[in-house]
């Protein structure tokens, strides 16, 4: 029962304010364990991702990408929209990982934070770099 109850607080629920606010992902917390595109602050920034071609078949091949992630699971998808979920090895923790695909814009806003703790060892940075790797091979 105790191991059940630790898994589940691993997980965490949801975190308000993810998705699209006006355009935008969430801000990140003070805590170095976010990473995002529109940031403004130079400690969480990370540099969007770029394509070329239709939005359409971007987000598809950011979707293959994402999901062949380990322990990574699509949650919510849209035209311009994608969060998932990717899960620790170990204790479980789960990161929210957001992408979105302004309309002709040829680039992809991207955020991966931690839900839960203060430091991540820099693994969500890790994270969004492979994805980046991943998206830009031929």
């Amino acid at each position: 029962m105790l191991a059940g109850l630790l898994l589940t607080a691993c997980a965490g629920e949801i975190p308000p304010g993810l998705g699209l606010q006006n355009g935008r992902l969430a801000a990140c917390p003070k805590s170095p364990n976010c990473f995002a595109s529109q940031e403004g602050d130079a400690d969480h920034r990370i540099a969007p991702l770029s394509y070329s071609g239709s939005r359409a078949a971007a987000l598809e091949r950011l979707a293959q990408v994402v999901a062949a992630q380990p322990r990574t699971r699509i949650v919510a998808r849209s035209d311009d929209y994608l969060h998932a979920e990717a899960r620790s090895l170990i204790f479980r923790f789960v990161d929210d990982l957001e992408f979105y695909l302004p309309a002709d814009e040829n680039r992809i806003e991207m955020r991966s934070a931690a839900r839960s703790g203060w430091s991540d060892f820099g693994v969500n940075r890790r994270r969004l770099e492979q994805i980046r790797d991943a998206f830009s091979a031929d």
